[in-house]
């Protein structure tokens, strides 16, 4: 059956194997499946619910671009575009948050962690962003939204909008209501310097994470470096859970050999870490050196990178303003 799928990446700069395994590498065996009609986003009004700045921002907008064509999404296959560019994603965030409740959005666990101690002093788009991230969703009548265990949530939310729009407007079935696209075990990365914090672009240290443009070089030191615990190689998956250090390194592996965390574990049971690290760093390796050294190759033209955005803008406008029509019509703009 076919699928018609929506997802975003935040251009944050500097993507990360957390990045790649938690969503690009799931983006890239969506895209090659024939049966679906995919719509890839970088989301960069979403990016600005912190502080940018404007020269980066227009930069990381083009990196994450290079990143998803470096790692094997074809922009002949799938729509590629920027959020900010299709003005109907703002049009309809507003409309939907008027249907939104304020109960929904004091639940969303995601703000309470960004925003931290310091809530009152957070930008309202951070608290609102659930709504424009359902706007996305719902304009281009997604069936299917590939999402990690951090998004399941917002997920939730935006399908709990769609049915109150439909109820609401007494309009059935207008705005599609999208089922998950769970990924498997792994989608969640974590730091390479402690097993218990996600691997993110803000750790101060650049050996919490493997970069998509590090060199083969700079890949084998940060594993070598990486956190383990003195014991030997776990036997078990019940052994491993209070050894997040062992988990994260067995289950990066278990991703990139697209292979399960008991095979894994079952093949390098008992022995050393040393051992381990040299097969894992081969295999990053494999798959992260031609990503880079595709990634800088297309930064080097950015007339291409241009020429993919405005042809994606073209494509994602025509579908999102016919929806936004339609919007506007039910609600009693025209």
């Amino acid at each position: 059956m076919s699928k018609k799928i929506f997802s975003g990446v935040q251009p944050t700069g500097n993507l990360h194997l957390g990045n790649y395994l938690g969503a690009i590498k799931n983006f890239v065996t969506l895209n090659n499946d024939n049966e679906n009609k995919c719509i890839f986003c970088v989301v960069d009004l979403h990016a600005i619910t912190i502080k940018q700045n404007p020269k980066e921002l227009r930069n990381n907008i083009r990196e994450t671009v290079a990143t998803f064509i470096a790692s094997g999404i074809d922009p002949k296959k799938s729509i590629i575009f920027n959020q900010s560019s299709v003005a109907a994603h703002a049009e309809a965030a507003w409309i939907l948050s008027c249907v939104a409740r304020m109960g929904w959005l004091n639940r969303m666990t995601q703000f309470k962690e960004k925003a931290g101690k310091d809530k009152e002093k957070a930008s309202v788009g951070l608290y609102s962003y659930p709504v424009l991230m359902a706007a996305d969703i719902l304009l281009y009548d997604a069936t299917h939204v590939p999402v990690g265990d951090d998004q399941k949530q917002h997920l939730e939310l935006c399908r709990d909008i769609a049915q109150k729009f439909n109820n609401d407007f007494e309009v059935n079935n207008f705005l599609q209501v999208p089922e998950p696209l769970i990924q498997k075990e792994f989608s969640r990365i974590m730091s390479l310097k402690d097993g218990s914090k996600k691997m993110s672009k803000s750790e101060l240290s650049d050996l919490s994470r493997i970069n998509l443009t590090d060199n083969k070089d700079q890949i084998i030191n940060k594993i070598k470096k990486a956190k383990t615990d003195p014991l030997p190689m776990p036997k078990s998956l019940k052994e491993i859970d209070e050894r997040v250090e062992a988990k994260n390194l067995i289950g990066i592996y278990a991703s990139l050999t697209n292979s399960t965390l008991e095979k894994s574990i079952e093949n390098f049971a008992g022995k050393n870490f040393s051992e381990f690290k040299e097969k894992l760093s081969q295999v990053l390796v494999d798959k992260i050196e031609p990503i880079s050294v595709e990634i800088k190759k297309l930064l080097a033209d950015q007339k291409y990178l241009d020429q993919i955005l405005l042809e994606g803008v073209e494509k994602a406008n025509i579908i999102a303003s016919k929806k936004m029509d339609k919007i506007k019509e039910i609600v009693g703009f025209q």
